[in-house]
């Protein structure tokens, strides 16, 4: 990829969130995720020796308690840019105070905003289907408090709601909430863009090539493992009141220390994925 020294340099990066911005499903060989925000750190960090990298994002975390683990951390680390994905978790619930879910990401993006160059908020992506139609009205006013918010603080949004592309069910891992790695590489491009660099993929709201709609029986037989693996499991956690990240900090977080901690690439002009980065020393 060709640099124009006179787009943007960032040096750090900091991501702050739920399963989205954690990776998910964008599996790797060793069983770890690698996501959007991992791939973005890459390229940011091909362009800038030195650069430093963040990810504190937990699967299954609301946005109260993104605000109460993650918000202040990240603010104190004041880096060039901070990712901040929150709140959709909280609009699939059954029951969702959307009033305390706004008020909430107010705080977020008002402790978040003064602490760091570049905020950039999001309107995630929605997979077509009947979830998406039944909370689509929450989604919609969570989307529009953040439009408000990024105009009235000065943040930049990424509109993934409102790529066609991201809605593709191709686009989404076997439990359907999750993007594959493609649609991880379609977000790390749009917030890529978004941060004022040259594209490297113009078309990445383009929808992909139709194909053949897998038939009558391979749709029921995709149905019935999702209910087994996927559905049932989160009904049985939303009645106990348990989560997915019960127990896990972010990537680049130490439950034993109780601090975040900065990795960077031994060597930025090949920067290689963000799992073989160093850990940076204070």
């Amino acid at each position: 990829m060709h640099t124009n020294p006179t787009l943007p340099l960032h040096t750090s990066l900091v991501a702050v969130g739920d399963s989205f911005t954690e990776g998910m499903s964008d599996l790797l060989p060793d069983g770890s995720y690698r996501g959007w925000a991992d791939l973005l750190a890459a390229r940011m960090a091909a362009r800038t020796p030195g650069f430093r990298y963040a990810n504190l994002a937990v699967r299954g975390k609301l946005i109260g308690q993104i605000v109460d683990e993650q918000i202040d951390v990240a603010a104190a680390m004041n880096p060039d840019v901070i990712t901040l994905v929150g709140g959709l978790n909280d609009t699939l619930r059954p029951k969702c105070d959307m009033g305390r879910v706004r008020g909430l990401l107010t705080e977020a993006v008002e402790r978040l905003a003064p602490s760091c160059k570049q905020l950039v908020l999001m309107r995630s992506p929605g997979r077509q289907g009947p979830v998406l139609e039944r909370f689509r009205p929450r989604m919609e006013e969570l989307y529009a408090c953040i439009d408000d918010l990024a105009e009235r603080h000065g943040a930049a949004v990424v509109d993934l709601y409102g790529a066609p592309s991201l809605a593709d069910p191709r686009l989404w891992d076997v439990d359907r909430l999750h993007l594959t790695h493609e649609g991880h590489r379609r977000v790390a491009e749009a917030v890529w863009q978004t941060l004022g660099y040259e594209p490297g993929d113009t078309e990445w709201r383009t929808p992909m090539p139709a194909t053949v709609p897998p038939g009558w029986v391979t749709r029921r037989v995709a149905d019935a493992r999702f209910a087994k693996e996927y559905l049932l499991p989160w009904i049985g956690r939303r009645l106990t009141g348990r989560s997915s990240g019960d127990g896990r900090t972010g990537a680049q977080f130490s439950a034993e220390l109780g601090q975040a901690f900065w990795i960077t690439p031994a060597d930025h002009t090949n920067p290689g994925p963000v799992t073989d980065w160093r850990q940076m020393v204070p």
